[in-house]
């Protein structure tokens, strides 16, 4: 068997510990969570919730799909990015000890070696009603991750993505594009063996212990114009 060498498929997100992380979530994964878990268990009613934090801001593309759903955005990070006008955005250390800002839900892509601490300080926030953070779905195992997070405090749902979200450093790329990779000197078509699910915490959940659910194909459904502006 030949082995896939695309950058895009080798690529495991092996940052050092003071990387920004830079993996943007393409936008049309968080509309497939909002659709296939808080829309259908969260408490959400016929209208939009008044705010939803996202600490990980990025370039916006999680908070401009979030913007579908929710009146208002609390979007930060802790690096400037170019994020357009679209939407208000700080400068934050989400992690800085200090008073936490209003919001019913937090909506994150965390940083692989900080998404405990992460996940931990949502729970803090004044109002909080649910978090959902996009993660490998690698991030389950673990005995330390276990210990410090899920043994405290399990997800409500894990939701397994069935497509592949195609993360690539520094740019959200159209799945369905060819592209140059300077690596190989050829055109691609973007791919990764990396696979996501969405761990959801919920203050309303029925149930006892986690839900294990699946996302079904639904990427080509859920892509709007805009969601590749450079890729």
């Amino acid at each position: 068997m030949t082995q896939n060498t695309s950058s895009a498929v080798m690529q495991k997100r092996t940052e050092a510990h003071d990387s920004l992380d830079d993996f943007p979530t393409p936008c049309w994964s968080t509309r497939a969570v909002m659709e296939y878990v808080v829309l259908r268990y969260g408490r959400f009613g016929l209208t939009k919730l008044q705010t939803v934090r996202e600490p990980c801001a990025n370039r916006g593309y999680m908070v401009r799909p979030l913007q579908e759903y929710f009146k208002h955005i609390v979007a930060s990070d802790i690096f400037a990015y170019d994020c357009g006008d679209d939407f208000e955005f700080e400068i934050e250390d989400y992690l800085f000890p200090g008073k936490m800002k209003h919001a019913e839900w937090t909506f994150m892509n965390p940083p692989f070696v900080l998404a405990e601490q992460f996940i931990m300080r949502s729970f803090e926030t004044p109002g909080w009603v649910g978090t959902a953070a996009i993660v490998r779905t690698s991030f389950l195992e673990g005995s330390s991750r276990y210990n410090k997070l899920f043994s405290v405090r399990p997800p409500s749902i894990v939701a397994q993505h069935v497509e592949r979200v195609i993360m690539t450093k520094g740019i959200v790329r159209d799945p369905s594009k060819q592209y140059w990779d300077e690596v190989a000197q050829k055109m691609r078509r973007p791919s990764t063996a990396t696979s996501y699910c969405w761990l959801v915490w919920l203050d309303n959940a029925s149930w006892n212990g986690t839900k294990m659910i699946w996302i079904p194909p639904c990427r080509r459904q859920l892509e709007r114009p805009g969601d590749y502006p450079n890729g």
